[in-house]
This record gives structure tokens, sequence and C-alpha cells, in this order.
């Protein structure tokens, strides 16, 4: 059903209001006419926001439509208003109209009513329908002026023939330069760091060359001497009154990223340098053991050379016994070299390396390097290694120090006391891989329990805090799980777990 056409009607003749409406009517309006003959009724119709058009005599007993004209402007300048009148002439007529009237008809020619009232309501729709766009174009604007600020990003275009670029709020405001100015290329190499601005000429000479997209971070140099870091972005367009292509693209300011990638580059730093430190004041403290383990090994080389050359001095050289001892020897040297590459790889710095890791041969290998420190410390290690433990893909030195710190721990714990070191593995009901380490020292309180993790937190008259620390964020690194708990033997225990992913499995 279609809406009735509602209308305020200043008139002060009913037969003409009549009239009016039969006219509309026939003309297949369908019409809901207020009729207004006084200023007071006027100005009470144009408070209904439902009316559509106003058409209004020229000339009435106690008002007029000049008037009725400045106060419908006043009050809502987006009706049509048409003056009917019999006494307009043509130069009043035209003078409305460009006060702000949209039409007028005299009343000797009515015929002309429905087309004007046709004509005033289809332009008051065309009008609605531009300012919704309008308003829908500025509010566009507005979110993309907030989303640019927001994001640091702004956008531009330039025209490599004309040399003409376009830069949008956001834009100005990264290369700091007043909205008011005409930006150029040189303005853009001017503002470059001095140290980038020989690539970026090389990318917008090549760029309006070859008319292809193109890329660029560099460095901005701002006037109070501070570095901005940019990203440009941009490819080209033909535009619809140009043959020659137009680039459009987008600058964005990256310098909090920059500088929080250089900041998180520094805290890793920061952290590959204490797991370092912290392996080699491991390494200090074993000195006398890896000097005893590297001993042995050199000593019984020497005797077995000595006996070797005895033999040979025989009056008839026994070779068969110079050999044998000559073979021990060899192997004992081989020996004290396999010490030292164990030793080595710890002092090892540099990026993690994964391969596939045999966790029983590191709880074995630091059982040897920890021996001759227990023994003084009359500390026992035993072991309890599941020897089908699958072998994950991890970085070996890393572990090797985990292992060595909980090791290391557990045999301080009881240096006063001695006492038992159990190690142990398995493979947990889930199918990760669990090692534990167990003491019988003085334990763990409650309240050194909820902090023992914590970097710089320490028990030790002479700790450096950072070791258990470290060995959790090494096996966190790995996609496992570090812990301790209180042991019921005394003591305490500590135990990490590993996932097996595509281990693969003891034969």
């Amino acid at each position: 059903m279609t809406s009735p056409l509602r209308i305020l009607l200043l008139e002060d003749n009913v037969h003409d209001a009549e009239l009016i409406q039969e006219l509309l009517e026939a003309d297949h309006f369908v019409c809901e006419i207020t009729l207004a003959q006084t200023r007071d009724e006027f100005v009470a119709g144009l408070q209904d926001d439902r009316i559509d058009l106003i058409l209004a005599d020229y000339k009435l007993p106690s008002f007029d439509g000049l008037t009725a004209l400045q106060l419908a402007i006043e009050a809502r300048s987006d009706l049509p208003f048409i003056f009917v009148s019999g006494s307009l002439g043509e130069e009043v007529a035209i003078e409305a109209v460009k006060i702000g009237a949209t039409d007028y008809v005299v009343k000797s020619r009515l015929s002309r009513l429905a087309p004007a009232v046709q004509r005033a309501l289809r332009e008051a729709s065309e009008r609605t329908e531009r300012k919704k766009a309008e308003r829908a174009f500025r509010r566009s604007e507005m979110y993309l002026a907030e989303a640019q600020q927001l994001s640091h990003t702004g956008s531009f275009g330039w025209d490599p023939v004309s040399g003409k670029i376009a830069w949008s709020d956001e834009t100005y405001r990264i290369f700091g330069f007043d909205p008011a100015v005409e930006p150029t290329i040189q303005m853009v190499i001017d503002r470059t760091h001095p140290d980038d601005r020989a690539r970026v000429r090389e990318i917008v000479d090549r760029a309006s060359i070859e008319s292809g997209a193109f890329m660029a971070e560099h460095r901005l140099l701002m006037d109070d001497g501070s570095v901005k870091y940019v990203r440009a972005v941009a490819r080209a367009s033909t535009g619809e009154d140009s043959e020659s292509s137009i680039f459009v693209g987008a600058l964005m300011d990256i310098t909090e990223r920059k500088h929080a990638e250089e900041e998180r580059e520094r805290l890793r730093q920061i952290e590959a340098d204490l797991v370092y430190t912290n392996r080699v004041s491991m390494m200090g403290e074993l000195a006398a053991s890896l000097a005893h383990e590297i001993r042995q090994p050199i000593s019984a080389a020497a005797i077995n050379g000595e006996t070797c050359k005895r033999w040979l001095q025989h009056a008839v050289p026994n070779l068969t016994e110079a050999v044998k001892a000559a073979s021990a020897a060899v192997a004992n040297v081989m020996h004290a070299s396999a010490i030292i590459d164990r030793i080595s790889s710890l002092y090892r710095r540099g990026t993690p390396e994964r391969e596939l890791v045999d966790l029983n041969e590191i709880v074995r290998e630091m059982s040897v390097l920890l021996g001759d420190k227990a023994k003084r410390s009359a500390v026992s290690i035993r072991t309890d290694l599941d020897p089908r433990l699958p072998v994950p893909a991890a970085d070996r030195v890393q572990l090797q120090q985990v292992v060595m710190n909980l090791m290391l721990n557990g045999v301080e714990a009881m240096q006063d006391s001695g006492g038992e070191l159990w190690v142990a593995s398995k493979k947990t009901e889930d199918g990760r891989l669990l090692i534990s380490v167990s003491d019988t020292g003085a334990g763990l309180s409650a309240e050194d329990a909820e902090h023992i993790f914590d970097a710089f937190f320490t028990t030790k008259l002479q700790g450096t805090g950072m070791g258990l620390s470290i060995s959790r964020r090494i096996i966190t690194s790995h996609g496992g799980h570090l812990w301790a708990t209180p042991n019921a033997q005394g003591g305490a225990i500590f135990q990490f777990t590993l996932p097996a992913g595509e281990a693969t499995a003891r034969l």
C-alpha cells in the first residue's frame, strides 16, 4: 500500500484547499492535508516530522507566504516548499525561488500543480539520498582516518609522469610535514635517513621506469633528530582519466615494531648469555672432577707407553706384548679425547641444534663427570634407566645442561650428610618421556618450593639462582615441563617430561 502524501497547506480559502486536494488525488496522490490559516497553525504544523511537502498561498489576512518560507527554512530546510497563489507575480515568484522556495504555481494554472509536486518530491528524495551518501562518505573517511591513525598506516598516490603526489593526513603525520605543503619526491628523499637515501632513490627511479609494484623499508630522520622506521608498499594502476600508471600505496610506521623486535632480540641474547654463563659456572665447579677424569686415561696411556717401550727394549723384542701395550695407550688417549669432547660441547655457544638424543646416555655421561665430586661428598650415584626409552629430537647440549644442573644440585644438597642420588628414566602412560632426579638432602620448604624456579632465587650461599630457572625454560622450549616435589624418604625430587613426538623407540 502506497504511503499517503502528508501536506502542510497554508491557505485561508477552504474552497481552494479542497480544489488542491482534488487535483492531486486525481493525479493518483493519496493526500493527508494539514490546513493552516494562521502563523500559529503553520508553526504547529512544522512540528509534525511526518510532513512531506509544504504548499503555501502568498498572501493571507494575518500572515504571508514569504514569512512562512523563512520559518520553514529555519525549521525544516529539507521540506519542499511550493507557492500556490493567485497573486504571485513573476518577479516575486523568481525572488521567492532564490530565497529557497522549490517552485511556484499560480492558481489560474493549477494543472501544473501535480507535475510540480512530483518534481519537488523527486528532487527532495534525490537530495536526501545524496546527503545520506555524503554522510556515509564522511563517516567512511572518518573511520579510515581513525583506522590509519590507530594502525600508524597512511595512504598515498603518485603519478610518476606529472610528479604529483597525494598524501592522507596520517602520511603527513608520519613524515612530519604540514598538511598545507604539497608533497614531492624530493621531500621524501630529504626526509629519508642519509644512509638509506641512495637505496630509496634507486627504488623510486626503478618504479617510475618499470611501473610495477614496489616495497621499500627504510628509516626517516626527523627534524628533532629521532629516527622512524617505515615500510612503503605500492602498486601501479591506470587512472580513469590518464593513460599513464599511477601508484597507489600505503605507508606504515613500523618504529614500535622494530624497537620491539630489537628488544626481543636483546632479551634473547641476554637469555642465551645467562644459559652459557650458567653452563660455564657449573663447569667451574666441576673442574676438580674433570681434571681427575682426564688425568686417569692420560696416566694410563703413559704407563702403557712405557710398557710398550720396555717390551721393545728386550734383547728379543716381544712384539705381541708391545702391540697390546701400544693399543691400550691409543685406547686411553681416545678415552681422554672423548671426555674432552663432551666437556667442550658444554662450553659451546650458538643457536640450538635439534637431533635425536639418547637421554639415558646423557645421564650416564653426567654420572661420570660428577662421579669424583659425588665421592668427595660421600654421595653414591644410582641409576634406573629404561632401556626401551624413546629417542626424542632435542638439543643435546641443552639437555646435558639440564641433567647436570639437577644432578649437581642433588649432590650439593647431600654434601654435608652424604646419601644416594637416584636418576631414573621411563616412558609415562601418556607416551611422554620422564626423567627424575631424587636426593635425600635437607629437602624443600613450602616457601622454597613456591619460588625455586624463579630467576635469581637460591638457597645456596654461593648460588646464582639461575640454574633451575634456565633449566625450566630449556625444558619448556622443548615442549616439556619441569617441577619439584618433596621426597618421601627426605630430600627432594626434580622431574621433567619431554614429548616423544616422532621419536624413534629403541629396538
